[in-house]
């Protein structure tokens, strides 16, 4: 890509939306401009073009996303196939096993949930398609990560703020690229509460029918309800079986 081609401009915009999320639904330029590390004026400017468009709402202090902006958001859902694909063969998964199931993507150094099949809610966060979760700490995150050549998997972690969520969570990059190793051995990923205390869930990959990791499923529950340990036995079975499904309708 030629520097002309870059509209800086347009990119910056796009930084601005990326600052709203779940626990962040109201700001101000001087918050938008500290998250987005832009200054106030190009925030401001970048807010208030998209308060004319319709994509925010301003009340003279704060902005907010309006439903407009989920246009974006569809405009992708609407292109790929993906999630309609495994919605149904999610819903079956869950059914099964009688726990929350979900599938998601890899985007730079997050998971992005693409559909999501939910018996109970096991997390403190709500869980939705749109979600996004840090890959390193998430079952579908390490299936996805060690798909990948080990080179880029460590130049994502590179880029990642490897946070201890609990004292369970893998952050040493040494250990996290040894977790993806046994990952691609054995074909599946299992986390113990290094997400959430109290969280456990197994992952296993999506793949087309030509061996190509396009996404992720994985089954979360309670560790009160189960151990990670007993994880496998009890669901990978299943996660196989949706695994095998899916492969032959992804072409």
């Amino acid at each position: 890509m030629r520097e002309t081609d870059f509209v800086s401009g347009f990119a910056r915009g796009l930084k601005v939306i990326e600052a709203f999320e779940e626990t962040r639904q109201r700001l101000s330029i001087a918050e938008a401009s500290k998250l987005t590390g832009l200054d106030r004026a190009t925030v401001r400017r970048s807010l208030l073009t998209l308060a004319e468009l319709g994509y925010a709402d301003y009340d003279g202090k704060f902005f907010a996303l309006t439903p407009k902006v989920l246009r974006l958001g569809h405009a992708y859902l609407s292109a790929t196939p993906l999630p309609v694909l495994i919605q149904p063969h999610l819903d079956q998964l869950s059914e099964k096993a009688g726990q929350s199931a979900s599938a998601s993507v890899l985007d730079n150094t997050e998971i992005v949930y693409i559909a999501r099949a939910s018996q109970r809610r096991v997390m403190s966060i709500n869980l939705t398609p749109g979600s996004r979760l840090p890959a390193y700490c998430a079952s579908m995150g390490r299936v996805l990560l060690a798909a990948l050549p080990e080179t880029e998997a460590r130049a994502i972690l590179s880029r990642t703020e490897l946070r201890a969520n609990t004292e369970n969570t893998k952050t040493d990059v040494e250990v996290l690229v040894a977790e993806f190793r046994r990952v691609r051995e054995q074909g599946y990923a299992v986390i113990d509460q290094e997400l959430e205390i109290g969280l456990c869930s197994i992952a296993v990959p999506v793949e087309n029918d030509r061996g190509q990791t396009i996404a992720a499923i994985n089954i979360g529950a309670p560790a009160a309800h189960l151990s990670a340990v007993d994880m496998p036995a009890r669901y990978l079975p299943l996660l196989k079986n949706t695994q095998q499904a899916l492969r032959l309708v992804l072409r």
